[in-house]
């Protein structure tokens, strides 16, 4: 039985369709011409940030800097220590240490513009969120520290409508635009991290580069379209047109982890999606995964994640074990 090579889309679409920015807290930040925000180390998280009017420089924590201008668009999906400045030698305050006026659920306000200016020299759209792939978590590990996109390039078709709508409701501050911007912010970091995907995420290897393999993508497409099916290296390796052994060896090298570990990484990465995000009890998360019994899919969610299951839904207020 033959196989057509996956398309590109084909590969990519498992990772937008699992990708959420949850756990968001916004801040819409006006300034006057001189500025230093300071933004900490936040693991597991990743920053967003829209620059609606002005410029400023992001630095890096290891120095690095990039100039942005209006219609910028950034993303740190690794929650690496950075700052926003005005000039590149402006003293940095830490952004949580600012007094901010909540605008509604989940998002406030910060204006450092002197009272001596009409209207301010910079205008932002700032979000820190829990950054999750779901089953193509291991991705970010290899991303780039900044993620940066241009919204007025043509580089990002389609990019342009989305930051022309986000600036509308930045600077208009009307009723509701905190969660009209969530989605906006949603749309547009997938649409930064598909063109990550697909210049070839600038060499990284790993799941990147099997995704990218004629035959082991063949693989990784039917083990996300299923991951709960009954997987074997055997199974795993016939989606491949390979035997046995050389898909394993392929697969060891390429990925540098087992196959079936990796099955087993997959669901339990995909379990904790589905049970802090979607609501879904331990049964059916387990039923859904191929496990015979919710207790042999809390033993390997714990072995996995280090926690149980229960654990992940309490941590959501969900429910207790």
């Amino acid at each position: 039985m033959s196989h057509a090579p996956p398309q590109p889309a084909d590969l990519i679409t498992p990772l937008l369709t699992g990708m959420r920015l949850h756990g968001v807290q916004y801040r819409r930040i006006q300034t006057g011409p001189s500025f230093g925000l300071g933004f900490p180390p936040k693991p597991g998280h990743a920053y967003f940030h829209y620059l609606a009017v002005g410029t400023a420089i992001l630095r890096g924590a290891d120095g690095s800097q990039h100039r942005l201008s209006a219609g910028d668009v950034v993303l740190v999906p690794r929650g690496d220590e950075h700052a926003l400045l005005s000039g590149a030698d402006h003293p940095v305050q830490c952004l949580e240490t600012i007094d901010a006026a909540p605008l509604g659920d989940a998002v406030s306000g910060i204006d450092t513009c002197p009272s001596t200016h009409a209207v301010p020299s910079a205008v932002l759209f700032h979000g820190c969120m829990v950054f999750d792939l779901g089953g193509m978590q291991g991705l970010s590990k290899v991303m780039p520290a900044v993620m940066l996109a241009d919204g007025n390039a043509t580089a990002f078709p389609g990019l342009l409508p989305m930051v022309d709508a986000m600036k509308r409701e930045v600077c208009s501050g009307r009723i509701g635009y905190a969660a009209i911007l969530a989605r906006l912010a949603d749309a547009v970091a997938a649409m930064i991290v598909r063109d990550w995907v697909e210049r070839g995420c600038d060499g990284a290897s790993g799941l990147v580069m099997a995704m990218r393999d004629p035959r082991l993508s063949l693989a990784l497409l039917a083990l996300h379209r299923d991951p709960g099916r009954d997987w074997t290296v055997e199974a795993l390796a016939a989606e491949s047109n390979m035997s046995r052994s050389v898909f394993a060896d392929r697969f060891q090298t390429v990925m540098g982890t087992a196959p079936l570990r990796y099955v087993t990484e997959l669901r339990m990465q995909l379990a904790s999606q589905w049970l802090s995000q979607q609501s879904l009890s331990i049964e059916v998360v387990a039923e859904r995964l191929g496990y015979a019994s919710q207790a042999a899919f809390s033993r390997a969610y714990k072995r996995v994640m280090g926690y149980s299951p229960g654990a992940t839904r309490r941590g959501r207020g969900l429910a207790s074990e």
